[in-house]
């Protein structure tokens, strides 16, 4: 029955993902009343969300062969690395999307440290009071998550080279080389030489050298290969059908009045769904070292590659890219980094940490309606 609800998952997702290639076009580009739009939201969203479980599943599966960091880090850079290859094809495709990776970055953060990181720490503070977890790991990541938050959606504010939050040619080409650098050494320490900053206390690392001298029956390197392309396989429609929803909310904001902005926001949700879930799941575990391997690492992911990208195309298409965000979102976006980093000062959290992550989570969606 288990290995049935495996292989459908994946089935599901890609026969909705042919079927909306064949007629998608048709069905989105002439939404007819409401109705008709609520019924492909809601099959768009069963069928992401049931996916998403599939993409869990087989990125436990990589944990557990692989260990830590490297079994997140296969999830957190699967993910990231198609919602990056999605904006650039948004942003190659379209004239009207200059504000399209700013939004995504800040959407992203603060569901991520605010919403998943909240909701995970008052899960896993409620069933076990204080959970402990590896101190130097969520440091190391927040030294690099607040560097590119900055540089990357608050500086362009203050820049005067541009009179709007773009960046001149210059700065663009130095911020996109800082940021690849600055992410590169970090993922060489991760699974190089601080490899044990991102595990337990009483775990181990384990690193390709190990996997390879392992004896066969330890760990198969066929095994690995297929729950590999099967966690590819279960991401790759969340992230085509994605499109689809998109243009679908994009009516619903038309039709509603509601802000554009939460379209992107449940796009977000929906791209990060895999990561969110495995985050929750791992944190309720207590396994919390797992999760914020999750969180910040999707964080600090989705800065390290989404910038390059971005500013990539924009010097290469000259289509200006709005790096930097308004005011009332460079105070949450403060108002964040200095909680986690307050959060994550200690090696021990409790629900509190969690409640005040989530009240910040609940003025990011206020502000959404009521800006």
């Amino acid at each position: 029955m288990h290995k049935a609800m495996t292989s459908m998952r994946p089935l599901a997702g890609w026969l909705t993902v042919v079927l909306f290639l064949l007629w998608g076009s048709s069905w989105v580009g002439h939404i007819g009343s409401p109705l008709s739009a609520l019924l492909l939201f809601t099959w768009l969203f069963l069928v992401i969300v049931w996916v998403a479980f599939g993409v869990v599943h087989e990125a436990e599966e990589l944990a557990h062969m692989l260990g830590e960091p490297l079994g997140t880090l296969v999830l957190t850079l699967s993910i990231v690395i198609i919602e990056v290859v999605l904006i650039s094809a948004v942003m190659l495709d379209s004239s009207g999307s200059s504000t399209l990776a700013r939004d995504t970055m800040y959407a992203v953060l603060m569901i991520v440290l605010n919403g998943v990181v909240g909701l995970g720490l008052l899960l896993g503070g409620f069933r076990h009071y204080e959970q402990a977890y590896n101190l130097k790991g969520a440091s190391a990541y927040l030294s690099v998550i607040i560097p590119l938050t900055l540089t990357a959606l608050v500086l362009p504010d203050f820049t005067t080279s541009t009179p709007d939050g773009s960046l001149a040619p210059p700065q663009a080409l130095a911020f996109s080389l800082l940021t690849l650098a600055l992410y590169g050494v970090f993922l060489w320490l991760q699974t190089g030489r601080h490899r044990g900053y991102f595990v337990t206390a009483d775990a181990q690392p384990v690193d390709a050298k190990s996997v390879a001298q392992q004896p066969a029956g330890a760990i198969s390197r066929k095994k690995l290969l297929r729950h590999f392309a099967l966690l590819l396989v279960n991401i790759l429609p969340i992230v085509i059908l994605s499109k689809s929803m998109a243009k679908i909310l994009d009516y619903g904001m038309a039709a509603t009045g509601a802000p554009k902005a939460l379209g992107g926001i449940i796009i977000a949700i929906l791209v990060f769904a895999p990561e969110g879930i495995s985050a929750l799941i791992a944190a309720r575990a207590d396994r919390l070292t797992r999760a914020i391997n999750l969180c910040l690492g999707s964080a600090a992911s989705t800065l390290g590659l989404t910038v390059p990208a971005v500013l990539a195309i924009s010097l290469y298409t000259g289509q200006p890219v709005l790096l930097g965000v308004p005011p009332s979102s460079i105070v949450m976006l403060m108002a964040t980094l200095i909680l986690s980093a307050m959060t994550f000062s200690s090696a021990r959290t409790t629900m509190l940490e969690g409640a005040v992550h989530l009240s910040l989570f609940v003025v990011f969606i206020v502000l959404i309606f009521s800006p």
